[in-house]
Order: structure tokens, then C-alpha cells, then sequence
């Protein structure tokens, strides 16, 4: 469960330390005094997207820290190398003004991205808008598949449709009208032919631009490697190296009878004049190959000319060219033998669509079965929330291959006896929906392992016996799952094991946030402000206390 939460410089709290017990926990107070606040630190430390104007105005960075207990070895820790600490789990998030942020999960850096697949097995939260995504039919597969645990089968089946759809796509790229192809083909004939008749080889053109280059300033170069050769070999006027070096060298040599340790020095001399000698030879071979006649210079800008106009249409380089060309081929190939193989293709997506609809039959069998699993949990969930009569059903209707299987589910319901059955959005009021939504999560919740739950103000629109039977039904929940609920009603907050009292105060000039646990008697006079409001009577806090009491 969560256990502590620590929050920094979060919108009106420049600090606070939360503690949480196990079971039922709420939070009240005044609207504005930051209880949603407090519902979105524990969704920054759960990887939620958090936007830096969060952080306090002044501040350079807001903090959120989590202490949770009793968490398992999930398998999260291995696969991201975490270390798994029985004890407690601690998570931390710093977020930055220049949108940076840290998050560490025992100390250990991780991304965002890392941290909500961590988040989404600590808490599930449940807000206002939740309610609202029952109207949307588009949700309603989706809940019916986390009911029904249908993972595998769903993959399985949209593997299979995605290679139907891949084949699709293949057989509409070769199906194109005669006049149409017969463009194409003479079109890629051409690219073909004009590539090939230039007979490039991979790599020439840099090769040719390197020789020109060298061409172009060969007067240079043969002046160059003049002057290098004469002053190795030596001229008319002077010595050159070679001549000195094998005069120090037998000069050297004629020495080592006096003095054995010059022998080593005259071997290195000995070396160093073979190498000049090996270094002249080369250079005086290389001077003489720079030797060309015009129309060789003129040949290579033809050549290149040649090589730049292919280049300018079909790629950057002669592989880029022929890379192109293989490509033109292959495509000739497929539009002149596109019959043979659209007929292949037709046979294989015969294959696959059958094959995808034998996934998408198993799915929808597994799909049915829950729905009716799933209508009769709901139906007994809103009969304990004081909706014995409504009527609930899980709608399909059968379609044709399409991404997500081969139905389309929508929720339907009755409201009152007599009464049709209906979409939610044309029969369910306000307090009915948030009882619905309430029925739906709890029966999902049973489905997953995720310890705690958050509703945030999920009683908006529910009153009198129907608020009863919602703090009655979250207490039921909180047995076997921690509960964390913000809320206005009185019903709830007086069935709670832990209440948590936000307010805040004005002082010198900033507004500041604090969350206070109360004890008995600070709940009765929480309790007694959200019946009667600022004016606390003697009879609202009798009304408190006998909802303490029961």
C-alpha cells in the first residue's frame, strides 16, 4: 500500500508529509484547498505526465516522494535492474522549471516511461472524467476485454490481422489499370536502360573525381616531386640524402673497429639509407607516371559528365545509382509477372483471412462469455448501491475483419422498470453513472492485483441513501484493497478508517496548503462543517456523531 507520500513545492504546498493507513483513507475539505492537488503528486510519482507549471511560483523545481509497503516482487525490478526491496519501495520525481525530470525508484535513476509501467501495478486512479468515458462506446470493448482476461487471445488475433492486412495492402499495389501499368513498365524499361548503358561500377565516381583532381594540378605535383627526388638522389651542384646518408654510414663503419658500441648506431644508419633509397625509387616512378596527354582530361570529364546526370536523378553516388537500379528491376519484374503474382497473393489471403477469422470467432466466444459474466457482477454491484432495478447488457454486433476483432460491444441499460433499454448517454444521470463507473471498477479491480485504488470526487451527483450505499460499498472494497478517496459527502467520510483534513491559509502574502489527520473529535467537526456548511450547529454535530457512531 501506499504508505507516505512527501510532497515539495506543489502548486499551494510548499511542503508536506501524508501518512496513509491500510483500508478506507479520505480526503476533505474546503473546494480549492488543494485536495486535487494532493491526487496529483500521487500521479507524478506514478510516471504521469506532469507539466512544470506545477511547481510553486518561485521555486526552481517541485519534489514528490512515495513510500510504499507490502509491494511484491514484481518482475518490473529484474527487467529494469531495480533493486527489489521487501521492505519498502521508495519512488521519487523531481520536476525542473526547464521541463527536466528525475525520477529515482529505490534510488535508482529511470526513465518516465519506466516508471509509469511501474505506477500502473502500484494504484489505479479514478476521476470525475472516468464516469464520463462510459458514453463513449469506443471504451466499452476495451472494458469488456479487461474483464474477460482475453490477452493472448486478442494478440493472437491481431497478429493474424495485421498479415491480412500487409497482404491487402500488396495485392491493391500490383492492382492497377492496364494504362497504368503499361506508363510504369515503359518508364522503369527507360531508367533501366539508361543505367545500364553507363556500365558503372561501385565507387567509380569518387575514384574518377580523385584521378581529376590529381590531373588538374599534375604540373604541380611533377614540380613537387622534382624538387623531393633531386633533393634525395641529389643534382649537378649538390649531393643529395642518399649520397650523404652512405657517406655518414661508411664514415660511420670505418669507426666500429675502434668502438663496438657504434655498431648499433651505424645498423640504424645502414636502415635509415635503404628506406631513403626505397622512398626516392617511389617517388621518382610516381613523378613519371603523372605523364597524360589532353585527351585523357578530356575522356574523364566526359565520363564524370555521364556519371553527375545519373547521379542528378537517381542518387547521390554510382551505389546509390545501382542500389536504384536493382530496385527497378525488381519492380519491372513484379508488374510483368503481377498476375502470377496477385493470383499467389489472393491464395495466401484466403489463408489468412481465414485464419484471422478462426481467431476472431475464438475472441469472440471468450468475449460473450464474459459479457454475461460481466452484466450479472455489475447488476449485483448496483443492487448493493441502491439500483436494484436496473437493467444492464452487453450489447454485440457482429462485423467483418477490423483491428480490434470482429465485434463491436456497446453497454446498454434501463434505468427504470418498464423502461427500455438504452445507451448510457441517453438514460443515466449524473449519480447514476458514478454508481456505474463505481460497479465497473470495483469488478475490474477484482480482475487485476493492483493494491490500491484512488477515487477523486467520484460522488459528484449522488446523495442521500445512494451516497450511503456508495460509502458502504468502497468500505466492502477497502477490506481487501487500500482505498484513497477524495470527497464531499458526509456518508463517506464518516465510514472511513483514516480521515485526512486539507485546508489552507494566507500568510504573508502566499496561500499555503497543509493536510492535517484528524482524531474523533476533529472528524465530528469535519463531519458536522460538510452537512451544515461554515454555520456548525449543535444538531449538525450531533448528526456527525451518530454517523461516527455507526
Amino acid at each position: 500500500m501506499l504508505s507516505v507520500l512527501h510532497i515539495e513545492n506543489i502548486a499551494v504546498i510548499e511542503q508536506a508529509d501524508i501518512t496513509f493507513d491500510a483500508g478506507f483513507n479520505v480526503l476533505t475539505g474546503e473546494t480549492g484547498a488543494g485536495k486535487s492537488i494532493v491526487i496529483d503528486a500521487i500521479s507524478a510519482i506514478l510516471g504521469e505526465r506532469a507539466y512544470r507549471d506545477v511547481i510553486r511560483t518561485g521555486c526552481d523545481k517541485a519534489f514528490v516522494s512515495a513510500v510504499f509497503t507490502g509491494i511484491g516482487p514484481l518482475e518490473w525490478f529484474a527487467e529494469n535492474q531495480v533493486e527489489y526491496q521487501p521492505e519498502e519501495l521508495l519512488i521519487q520525481r523531481e520536476i525542473w522549471l526547464d521541463g527536466k525530470n528525475v525520477c529515482r525508484v529505490n534510488g535508482r535513476p529511470v526513465t518516465v516511461a519506466l516508471l509509469r509501467k511501474l505506477g500502473i501495478q502500484l494504484i489505479n486512479i479514478h476521476g470525475q472524467h472516468d464516469s464520463q468515458q462510459l458514453f463513449d462506446e469506443a471504451n466499452h470493448l476495451r472494458y469488456l476485454d479487461l474483464f474477460a482476461k482475453d490477452e493472448a487471445e486478442l494478440a493472437a488475433y491481431t497478429a493474424a490481422f495485421e498479415t491480412v492486412q500487409q497482404t491487402r495492402a500488396e495485392i491493391r499495389r500490383l492492382s492497377m489499370d492496364e494504362s497504368e501499368k503499361l506508363r510504369r513498365v515503359e518508364t522503369l524499361r527507360y531508367q533501366i536502360e539508361e543505367i545500364e548503358s553507363a556500365k558503372l561500377k561501385p565507387g567509380e565516381d569518387e575514384q574518377l573525381e580523385a584521378l581529376r583532381k590529381r590531373l588538374q594540378n599534375s604540373e604541380k605535383m611533377k614540380s613537387g616531386l622534382c624538387a623531393a627526388v633531386n633533393a634525395l638522389y641529389g643534382g649537378e651542384d649538390s649531393d643529395g640524402a642518399c649520397s650523404l646518408l652512405t657517406d655518414a654510414e661508411r664514415s660511420l663503419g670505418s669507426l666500429c673497429r675502434f668502438d663496438e658500441s657504434l655498431e648499433p648506431l651505424q645498423t640504424r644508419l645502414t636502415d635509415a639509407a635503404y628506406l631513403i633509397r626505397d622512398i626516392t625509387e617511389e617517388l621518382r616512378d610516381l613523378r613519371d607516371s603523372l605523364s597524360f596527354s589532353e585527351g585523357e582530361l578530356e575522356q574523364l570529364e566526359e565520363r564524370l559528365d555521364v556519371i553527375h546526370k545519373l547521379r542528378r536523378k537517381y542518387g547521390a553516388t554510382c551505389v546509390d545509382i545501382l542500389e536504384f537500379l536493382e530496385k527497378c528491376r525488381r519492380e519491372l519484374d513484379e508488374i510483368e509477372f503481377s498476375s502470377d503474382r496477385l493470383e499467389q497473393l489472393q491464395k495466401d489471403l484466403d489463408k489468412q483471412e481465414a485464419k484471422a477469422k478462426k481467431a476472431g470467432l475464438a475472441l469472440r466466444k471468450i468475449r460473450k462469455a464474459a459479457a454475461d459474466a460481466l452484466a450479472e457482477r455489475i447488476l449485483s454491484e448496483l443492487a448493493q448501491l441502491d439500483m436494484p432495478k436496473v437493467q444492464f447488457v452487453c450489447q454485440f454486433e457482429e462485423l467483418e475483419l477490423t483491428a480490434t476483432g470482429m465485434d463491436e460491444v456497446r453497454f446498454l441499460m434501463s434505468a427504470n422498470v418498464g423502461e427500455d433499454l438504452k445507451p448510457m448517454s441517453k438514460v443515466a444521470s449524473g449519480g447514476e453513472l458514478a454508481r456505474i463507473m463505481l460497479a465497473l471498477k470495483n469488478v475490474l479491480a477484482e480482475q487485476d492485483h493492483v493494491p490500491t485504488l484512488i477515487f477523486d470526487e467520484v460522488d459528484a451527483g449522488v446523495s442521500g441513501q445512494a451516497a450511503q450505499k456508495v460509502a458502504e460499498k468502497l468500505c466492502q472494497v477497502a477490506r481487501t484493497k487500500q482505498i484513497l478517496c477524495v470527497t464531499h459527502l458526509a456518508q463517506l467520510a464518516a465510514m472511513a478508517h483514516t480521515h485526512l483534513y486539507i485546508s489552507k491559509a494566507v500568510r504573508k502574502g502566499r496561500t499555503y496548503t497543509s493536510v492535517t489527520p484528524l482524531d474523533m473529535e476533529g472528524r465530528k467537526q469535519e463531519i458536522a462543517r460538510i452537512i451544515g456548511g461554515a454555520v456548525i450547529t449543535d444538531t449538525t454535530l450531533k448528526s456527525a456523531e451518530e454517523m461516527l457512531r455507526h
